[in-house]
């Protein structure tokens, strides 16, 4: 389990690039982790970058460019690739991601060799820390005594206001809630903090499982996963109360937006006060649930909160009021369980596997260090980061990504101030905001004072709890304060990088600036193409269709005129019909609408590598290396990148859930928007990827 964030955040890691460049692969790994001891993982094959950065004996030569990029750039690296049975999926992202826990490991080894009964200092917890999620025989032997006291709460919720009483607490603590619950700075005045309601209460990955026939063999396995995590509690009739479980999560599903839908900020800010919160969702006693989340109780009638999804919000609401008390005791101590698998004894966490390989096709699970890394990161990830940076950081990456950015950020400008479809007015406004961006590179401008977090030798459960109340407790702390603008959504340790709309910034933590992203003896083609291309998506995210409704100070406010975004809509239409014709598996096509955002920055993205890659020859021409040009490198670059292998059933999951594109789509689609790319690989009339002129969507 990670700690649960700021709630709202969820919704808002849309904006952050999805949270991530690479979801996908990042996905399938936090997944595995999560519910997730591996056989040896099948062999990978050994990537070599060569003198210049690219592997070309990864390549299949024999299909033509113009056919199948992805494969061409990719497909012989790819046939050999067996994905390893402990993961979801396999490419740059896994790779690096497990170079990173391994580092991680290597850091809690030495911090966990002699484990401190009340540690004090940083390093003494996370050495204690993980020292006691390691400790298997102790955890075996305790069983289910550490969640004593949860199961006791839960069994004593006699009523509708208790039970909005307990699931108030689960911000802090292994509970459940119907509502999810956030602090986040507010969308139409990023100085200051809001709080917001968001829908929640569902077990499976999104409301598709519960109503499509295609996810009936899923939510079988699940109603399965339910009865056993029951009868390892010993809760009365396991069976009975599994499937009234699965019922009570179909009828919210049935209320809940679709996952598309969450993607419009404007559609899902709906500030109103806790007593009109009341009023229009009653059945449901949100005063009690706030007041238990450690909402402070004076004036909170009057307290604003920004709810994401007024009728999903009432129509749960109303499905709460009619809700047996038994029915919801068994709903809150199963998804108890479940938060709290990991740290339970390991027939809780084969049960929680076992569902986990029914959902996305994982062979084995990771072994068990691989996932004390992650719990240790999820309670301390920011104190990990900064070991890790002092370790694995070096200075000069810093400073030549630094560069990188405003090469990619002089790219943009001039592009924006030779955009034909736009307006006057709009084009200054536009690049208003991108003088404005900020980038952050490696690690942030402050780190995180863990002083107050308790840590406890042997007490693995109680640990994790305090992680899960610590973080809270940190949000809580900063409501109705100042919008601090060097917090982070993501540790330096993890391999992606985000957007930020709120503060109009990009984020690139250390992790990621490593070969084929970013690689100081690589050709400088292949880093614009590379990591240069990643830069191009994150500032691009900012004029995405999302995006572009932010202003250059990160206000939620409409700043186009009409015409503008008549013209942009229009442009992003055409760009998104062309993912929706891209079938990744026979009859399971790409969402255009859910990954527009992503589309949007790929394309963007690898655009402005190239512009920041010509400039950077400062009129000279390109060198051919191996006999191939500037222009080819960069388009290898960026295909490299996304060189992945996913599950079948990973990638259904993926289509549903996941605001990227399939990786064959993030290569070959926008590639074939681009004019330079027909040049360079001599693309011809009736090859399969072959555009007129008049249908390549040019946005930015």
């Amino acid at each position: 389990m990670t700690v649960r964030r700021h709630a709202k955040l969820s919704r808002r890691v849309a904006l952050l690039l999805s949270a991530g460049l690479g979801l996908s692969s990042v996905a399938g790994i936090a997944r595995a982790e999560t519910a997730p001891q591996a056989a040896t993982p099948a062999a990978v094959p050994q990537a070599s970058f060569g003198t210049w950065g690219v592997d070309l004996a990864g390549r299949d030569t024999a299909e033509k460019p113009g056919n199948n990029f992805f494969k061409y750039a990719n497909g012989t690296y790819l046939d050999h690739l067996t994905i390893p049975s402990d993961m979801t999926s396999y490419g740059p992202f896994n790779a690096l991601a497990e170079l990173s826990r391994t580092r991680v490991q290597t850091i809690l080894n030495d911090l966990s060799a002699h484990p401190v009964k009340h540690p004090k200092s940083i390093e003494e917890k996370l050495g204690t820390f993980y020292a006691s999620f390691m400790d298997e025989k102790s955890i075996e032997k305790q069983g289910i005594k550490p969640m004593k006291d949860d199961l006791e709460s839960i069994q004593k919720m006699l009523d509708a206001k208790a039970f909005a009483t307990l699931s108030g607490t689960a911000s802090a603590n292994f509970m459940t809630s119907p509502f999810s619950l956030g602090i986040n700075p507010d969308a139409k005045d990023p100085t200051h903090y809001a709080l917001g309601v968001d829908q929640a209460g569902l077990g499976l990955p999104d409301r598709d499982y519960y109503l499509k026939p295609e996810f009936a063999a899923k939510r079988a396995a699940y109603q399965t996963y339910i009865t056993q995590a029951l009868t390892l509690i010993k809760w009365p009739e396991p069976a009975n109360a599994a499937a009234a479980i699965v019922a009570f999560e179909t009828k919210l599903a049935e209320v809940h937006w679709a996952r598309a839908d969450l993607r419009d900020p404007q559609k899902t800010y709906n500030p109103m006060t806790v007593d009109a919160l009341s009023k229009a969702a009653p059945g449901f006693d949100w005063v009690a649930w706030l007041t238990a989340a450690g909402l402070p109780t004076e004036g909170l009638a009057n307290r604003t909160v920004i709810v994401g999804e007024p009728t999903a919000i009432t129509g749960e609401a109303a499905i709460l009021a009619k809700a047996d008390i038994g029915l919801l005791q068994a709903w809150q101590a199963f998804h108890t369980v479940e938060n709290a698998t990991p740290y339970l004894p390991d027939a809780f966490v084969q049960a929680r596997f076992t569902f986990s390989k029914a959902l996305s096709g994982q062979p084995a699970l990771p072994v068990r260090w691989k996932r004390g890394v992650q719990a240790t990161s999820a309670a301390m990830g920011m104190a990990l980061g900064k070991v890790y940076v002092e370790r694995y950081f070096p200075a000069e990456n810093r400073t030549a990504m630094q560069k990188l950015t405003g090469d990619l950020k002089d790219a943009f400008r001039i592009r924006l101030q030779h955009n034909t479809w736009m307006s006057k007015e709009t084009r200054e406004a536009a690049l208003r905001k991108l003088e404005n961006f900020e980038v952050q590179v490696g690690y942030p401008n402050e780190w995180r004072d863990y002083s107050s977090l308790n840590v406890k030798k042997g007490d693995v459960y109680g640990n994790a709890k305090n992680g899960v109340a610590f973080e809270w407790d940190y949000w809580l702390a900063r409501l109705d304060k100042p919008v601090d603008r060097n917090e982070w959504d993501m540790t330096p340790q993890t391999v992606n990088a985000y957007n930020n709309p709120l503060f109009d910034q990009v984020v690139f933590p250390a992790a990621i600036l490593q070969p084929p992203f970013f690689n100081p003896q690589a050709d400088a083609a292949v880093n614009y193409g590379a990591i240069g291309g990643v830069i191009g998506h994150e500032m691009t995210h900012s004029f995405d269709d999302e995006g572009r409704q932010f202003d250059e100070h990160g206000r939620l406010r409409d700043w186009w005129t009409k015409a503008d975004a008549a013209r942009f809509q229009k442009l992003a239409d055409r760009l998104g019909a062309q993912y929706d014709a891209f079938e990744v598996l026979p009859g399971v096509h790409v969402n255009g609408k859910l990954t527009m955002g992503e589309n949007i920055a790929d394309l963007g993205g690898l655009t402005l590598a190239l512009d920041a890659y010509h400039a950077s020859l400062n009129g000279q021409p390109a060198p051919v290396i191996d006999g191939l040009t500037g222009d080819q490198r960069v388009f290898l670059g960026w295909a490299q990148v996304w060189r992945e292998k996913l599950r079948d059933d990973t990638v259904k999951n993926l289509i549903v859930t996941d605001p990227h594109s399939p990786p064959q789509a993030r290569v070959n689609i926008p590639m074939h928007n681009i004019d330079a790319w027909y040049k360079a690989w001599d693309v011809k009339p009736g090859q399969a990827l072959y555009l007129t002129p008049k249908q390549r969507v040019k946005i930015w």
